[in-house]
């Protein structure tokens, strides 16, 4: 699960407690126009709770069709609330009764409306529970205050302990699922790095260029690199001095290029290098530089002996044209080969190459 999926949860929990809401005052409303006590009153008695069946089918029926409307759920309660207190003050002016149990079951009807359907929303609860409360309160003139307090008290004890219990859960939870994308993150970047070199490997190249070649107006030039006699370096020197080599080659051909420009190992003792937004004339002094640099580094290879008797690279160069990689990728391993073939620790880029 990610943050915005269980956001989307969330949001279809609040429908759903929205629908709960409305079906159970819906039905309730219905009993109370049904109920034999309802045929003693007039039928504008009853005007409050035809007016909560009405409105609470409407808005039910409303969202099961179109999930999109949005529906206030705190006014909805307070209406509601407001009717079933106005339904309590019209049957008891009409009954002239001081006997108040018959509304003892109206405000239990709606306290278990509002604990049932607002079990993780406390405002919404009070909203629909106060008004039938304070009203049964001033109808019974304090003779029903200590039940009436009960039944109201225990409920709201009970969702408001529920809600800071559900609260710290949704903070964990949240907190849980931003710890698991940003680790996803880590992920996915270090499955794009070469652990040895710690460059791009080949998939993290192509992402990366991807962005950079985003910009159509920009001039891009690609090296192709290679490691001169590296098989028969790692033949007689083996393969942990072999990695010593690559590590020490990548970190020369890093440290010389622009933090803009790309590095990446393309496979075994070749890298790639994309070079950000640079003339050929610039590229071509780039390549000389990083071929410099690693030749500097004197690390022995006496098996390179027709070139050097340290560990050099050749590099084969072409621009990028029209976003096109695979293309410049294969000019650039076209330049490289002839390259090698010319006498190795040298550049060719492919211009100059096929106009040979």
């Amino acid at each position: 699960m990610t943050t915005p999926s269980w956001q989307g949860l969330m949001k279809e929990k609040y429908q759903l407690s929205l629908r709960l809401f409305l079906l159970l005052n819906a039905l309730s409303s219905l009993y109370c126009m049904l109920n034999p006590v309802a045929n003693k009153v007039h039928i504008i008695v009853r005007t409050p709770v035809a007016m909560i069946f009405i409105g609470s089918t409407f808005l039910l029926i409303s969202n099961l069709k179109n999930k999109k409307i949005r529906v206030h759920i705190n006014i909805i309660s307070l209406i509601f609330g407001i009717f079933w207190a106005w339904n309590a003050v019209l049957t008891q002016h009409v009954l002239q009764t001081t006997d108040l149990s018959w509304f003892m079951v109206t405000l239990l009807a709606v306290l278990f409306i509002g604990a049932i359907a607002f079990i993780n929303n406390l405002i919404s609860f009070l909203l629909h529970c106060l008004p039938t409360t304070l009203t049964i309160l001033f109808l019974s003139r304090g003779e029903y205050w200590v039940p009436v307090l009960f039944a109201f008290a225990l409920p709201t004890i009970g969702i408001a302990i529920h809600q800071v219990i559900k609260q710290r859960n949704d903070r964990f939870i949240l907190s849980l699922l931003n710890t698991l994308e940003a680790e996803k993150e880590t992920l996915i970047d270090l499955s794009m790095i070469d652990p040895l070199t710690g460059l791009y490997n080949r998939r993290g190249f192509e992402n990366r260029t991807e962005n950079a070649l985003a910009d159509s107006s920009s001039v891009h030039t690609l090296l192709l690199l290679d490691i001169d006699h590296f098989k028969a370096y790692n033949d007689h020197y083996g393969h942990m001095m072999g990695d010593q080599a690559l590590t020490r080659v990548s970190a020369a051909i890093r440290d010389t290029v622009r933090s803009r420009d790309i590095v990446g190992r393309y496979g075994g003792e070749e890298f790639m290098v994309l070079l950000v937004n640079t003339t050929p004339q610039q590229a071509s002094e780039m390549a000389e530089r990083i071929r410099q640099r690693v030749y500097d580094l004197s690390i022995p290879h006496m098996f390179n002996e027709s070139v050097a008797t340290n560990v050099t690279i050749s590099i084969g160069t072409a621009q990028v044209k029209n976003n096109d990689m695979g293309t410049a990728l294969s000019q650039a391993d076209q330049a490289l080969y002839s390259a090698k073939n010319q006498g190795r620790n040298s550049i060719l880029s492919f211009d100059t190459w096929s106009a040979a």
